[in-house]
């Protein structure tokens, strides 16, 4: 039998709940779980901190014996394994639900189906794929992290109506209002880690923090092919209270700067060669380590050599109504771009607001690894 129409408010119920988790579960998904009886919500959870219970197992706690013979939606697959918390599959079998709503089956090597195939085993009604889509993209950072070992990359920049991030002499404070700012910080208090360049230090001298802080301190990562940071600037001196990670080229970098570096508390992180730093061993190195989001923050050469190497997922851009009219390149990507402009990525799923006269303007672009992209190339048709 498979789901029923009638599922799908549910289901957005728990896709609701299970963000509620975002920024303090990973690199755990974000998971919700909702159990109905006859029709009516008995209890409601979600997963709230890495570590800690699972959304199924904190929706039947609250249920308690209301559970039994009740229906449980669950946005992701139910695990079936030890890990830091028992399987989820026992305490659902042990709460007496009869039928299981899953959204969509868990990537993750260890669950994999074993989860749907433990609860039907024992006689649970199991349906899968109502809100399919929404729970994938709801967990896209999860799925890329586990597909293809990359944190999931966001780009973010300010920029005025001709498309500037700066005047010619590199001044850009402020392009967007002081409200932008305060959803920029909110964005970064989520995030495993921040990227930007050498020359965004020494333009703005930044700190990248999240004021006031998020559910996550995130890692600042400064691509310094030749490690010139400077010693009195703002992320070596608020080094405890984030970490730094300088990312050098063995080519370029002379040693004493990156000794002077590390005993100021910084991590040097050397990729051979002496050309830029590569983005794609970067970002194999921060997979393993199990980050899970990436802001990328600029300016316009890293923002274009994240884009030239295929690596943005996301694009979160801030438009003030500003015309600025210089003629320099001071935009917000730059690198080796398209030849052609139906060759550019173009944003899917965007949503845009207001945030007083700023225009807030977000979305995805299309990646291989990411399922939806997957299903959309089988149906494209071939001449």
């Amino acid at each position: 039998m498979a789901w029923d129409p009638e599922d799908i408010p549910w289901m957005r119920r728990a896709l609701a709940e299970a963000k509620r988790g975002q920024g303090s579960v990973e690199p755990n998904p974000m998971v919700g779980a909702v159990v109905v009886r006859e029709g009516v919500e008995v209890a409601l959870g979600h997963h709230e901190r890495f570590g800690g219970p699972h959304a199924e197992v904190v929706a039947l706690a609250r249920a308690g014996e209301l559970a039994r013979g009740a229906t449980l939606y669950v946005t992701l697959e139910p695990c079936c394994h030890h890990g830091k918390t028992p399987p989820c599959t026992e305490a659902i079998l042990a709460a007496g639900i009869a039928r299981v709503v899953v959204a969509v089956g868990d990537p993750f090597p260890k669950v994999a189906g074993g989860g749907l195939s433990a609860l039907r085993s024992a006689g649970v009604e199991v349906e899968v794929g109502c809100e399919a889509d929404a729970a994938q993209e709801l967990n896209a950072p999860y799925w890329k992290r586990l597909t293809v070992g990359r944190p999931f990359v966001i780009a973010k920049w300010a920029m005025t109506l001709d498309g500037k991030t700066a005047v010619a002499s590199g001044d850009s404070r402020w392009i967007s209002s002081e409200a932008s700012r305060r959803r920029v910080h909110e964005l970064r208090g989520r995030m495993d880690a921040i990227v930007v360049g050498i020359g965004t230090v020494d333009a703005d001298d930044p700190m990248l923090t999240a004021r006031p802080p998020g559910p996550r301190v995130p890692v600042r990562i400064l691509l310094d092919g030749s490690a010139r940071l400077p010693i009195d600037s703002a992320l070596v001196r608020t080094v405890t209270e984030a970490p730094v990670v300088v990312a050098t080229v063995a080519g370029r970098a002379p040693a004493d700067r990156c000794d002077r570096l590390a005993r100021l508390g910084c991590e040097i992180l050397t990729f051979p060669g002496d050309g830029p730093v590569p983005i794609v061993p970067l970002l194999d190195e921060l997979g393993r380590r199990g980050m899970t989001n990436l802001l990328v923050e600029g300016g316009g050469r890293v923002v274009g050599s994240f884009l030239d190497a295929g690596e943005v997922d996301a694009a979160e851009v801030f438009l003030a109504p500003i015309v600025e009219g210089g003629d320099h390149p001071r935009t917000a990507a730059r690198g080796v771009g398209c030849l052609r402009m139906n060759e550019a990525p173009r944003l899917e799923d965007v949503a845009i607001d207001r945030i007083g006269d700023d225009v807030h303007l977000r979305g995805r672009l299309p990646q291989p690894w990411n399922p939806k992209a997957r299903r959309a190339s089988r149906h494209v048709e071939t001449p």
